[in-house]
Parts: structure tokens; C-alpha cells; sequence
């Protein structure tokens, strides 16, 4: 009698990026320590699914394959799910049990995989708007998933969803180029490419033409706008750590994309420095008071 095979589970994909590589502090010192542990396994979550949908060499079928497995283990309609690799079926498993502890609702995940799924498919984007209407999803469920972990209201969410979108934004012109030569992903909007003389090809070259320049200037002025918004986001929190967290994270958005003004992302990757962190801490701590 023929032995029954069994479908060998997907290994682990991983982009080798940690905490280390965001802009912005993750389950830092200035969290509550009985706090940390939800914002690691959610960070784990997201960071496990980002993965999935930037990994070059999966097929985007078996990307969309692994992001519905990813679901169903987050909303509990699987456990064992083989759909994808061990350790991302674990970040799945350990935020599921976090979000049911801490009581927030599983649409901080799953909104973060709609946007994961249309990485998948989706290599252009024709404007702003569009590239906003992405990052509501790719982005701004972080800032959400804090505040209610925090126990704040929802006057705290149009300054998180502005600092979220700007911070996003800021990391796809830092990596603008690998994430075209990589992914053949754009996230630049394609109007203002065609509007300023330039195009996508652009991009891979190892110096930013005036073209490409002026809409990496017009995406930092959307950017400016956000920031400004999210300005009032420290004022707008209760709980005091939770509030210079978030005064730190605004100062380093101004300060990447001043960064990004002055700097050539097509040269190397800009990137925040240590005195960033250090000034952003300073000018934060005002709002202790």
C-alpha cells in the first residue's frame, strides 16, 4: 500500500531586515514594558507578510497563496495552515493570541495584507491619490494598531494616518531604486514622471536627472503637508509615553525628509544617523510637560 505524501510546507521567506532597518523606533525603551511584547509580535507579524509580498523570486500566485494562508491563521479559521512557511505561520499564530489579549481588532493585520496582496500584482501607480489610497493600507494600520493598543481615541487618528503616510512615502524614495530593480515596483506617481519630462527608466540611473528630481521634490512637499498634520499628533495623546514616542517618530519624519532634499537616493540609500535619533529625543521631550 502506497504511503500517502504529504505537500512539503513552503520554507520561510525573509528579507533579512530587522528592527534595526526602520525609520522609526519599534517597541523601543519609550513603550511601557508590559506593552513591548504585543508591538513585537505584531512588528513580527508585518514584518513576515512584507516579506511574502517582496520576496523577488516568489511567482505572485504563490505570494497571494501564502498572504490568504497568513489571514486565515490571524482571523483563526486555520492553525497548522501548510499554506505557508513555519515562522511566518508562528508570527500569525502568536498575533492572533495578542490582539485577543489585548482586545484590538484583527483589521490592524488584515488591512496590512491588502495592501501586501496589491504588492503582489500591482508595479505602477498612475497618481498621489493612488499612492495614498495604498498607504492607508501598507502603512497607516501601524500607527492605528499603537494608539488603540494605548487605549487612545480617535481624535489621535488623522495625525497617525498623516505620520504613517509620510513615513511610508519616505521609505519608498529612499529605496526607490532597488525597489525597481528588484521588484520592477514604482511607487512614484506616474503623472508627474510624464509631467516633468521624465519616466521610470530614470530611476535606475546612478545619478537623479532634473526631471526626476523635481517629482522627488513634489512627493517631499506632500510629504511637508502631512508632517504638519502630523505635528499635532503628540498633543492629541493621553498616555505620556505613548505621546513622546510618537513626538520622537514625527521629528524624525522632518528630519528624513529633509534628508531626502539635500541627498540623492539614486547615490545610496539615505538614510537617518545616530544625531537624528538623539536631536529627535531632545526636541521631544517638551512634551513630557
Amino acid at each position: 500500500m502506497n504511503a500517502v505524501v504529504q505537500p512539503a510546507r513552503p520554507a520561510d521567506v525573509s528579507s533579512g531586515k530587522g528592527r534595526a532597518d526602520e525609520n522609526f523606533p519599534v517597541g523601543s525603551a519609550l513603550i511601557a514594558p508590559r506593552l513591548r511584547p504585543h508591538v513585537h509580535a505584531y512588528y513580527a507579524f508585518a514584518r513576515a507578510i512584507d516579506d511574502i509580498a517582496d520576496d523577488a523570486l516568489l511567482p505572485a500566485a504563490d505570494k497571494l497563496a501564502r498572504l490568504d494562508a497568513m489571514e486565515a491563521v490571524l482571523l483563526g479559521r486555520a492553525d497548522g495552515c501548510d499554506g505557508a512557511g513555519r515562522a511566518e505561520v508562528a508570527s500569525a499564530v502568536r498575533l492572533r493570541g495578542s490582539l485577543a489579549e489585548t482586545g484590538i481588532t484583527p483589521a490592524r493585520g488584515t488591512d496590512l495584507i491588502v495592501a501586501f496582496r496589491q504588492d503582489a500584482v500591482k508595479t505602477r501607480y498612475a497618481g498621489w491619490d493612488e499612492l495614498a489610497e495604498y498607504c492607508r493600507y501598507s502603512a497607516n494600520p501601524v500607527g492605528l494598531y499603537l494608539l488603540d493598543l494605548h487605549g487612545e481615541d480617535t481624535g489621535s487618528h488623522p495625525g497617525s494616518d498623516a505620520l504613517c503616510t509620510a513615513l511610508q512615502v519616505l521609505n519608498h524614495l529612499q529605496d526607490c531604486r532597488d525597489d525597481l530593480r528588484s521588484l520592477d515596483r514604482c511607487y512614484l506617481p506616474q503623472d508627474w514622471l510624464r509631467e516633468e519630462g521624465a519616466d521610470v527608466d530614470a530611476v535606475r540611473w546612478e545619478r537623479t536627472g532634473r526631471g526626476l528630481r523635481r517629482v522627488l521634490d513634489r512627493c517631499l512637499e506632500e510629504v511637508d503637508r502631512l508632517n504638519r498634520v502630523a505635528s499635532g499628533l503628540p498633543g492629541a495623546i493621553r498616555d505620556r509615553r505613548m505621546r513622546l514616542e510618537a513626538a520622537v517618530i514625527v521629528s524624525l519624519s522632518h528630519r528624513l525628509a529633509r534628508r531626502l532634499r539635500r541627498e540623492d537616493p539614486l547615490a545610496g540609500r539615505v538614510r537617518l544617523r545616530r544625531n537624528d535619533a538623539v536631536r529627535s529625543l531632545v526636541s521631544a521631550l517638551r512634551h513630557l510637560r
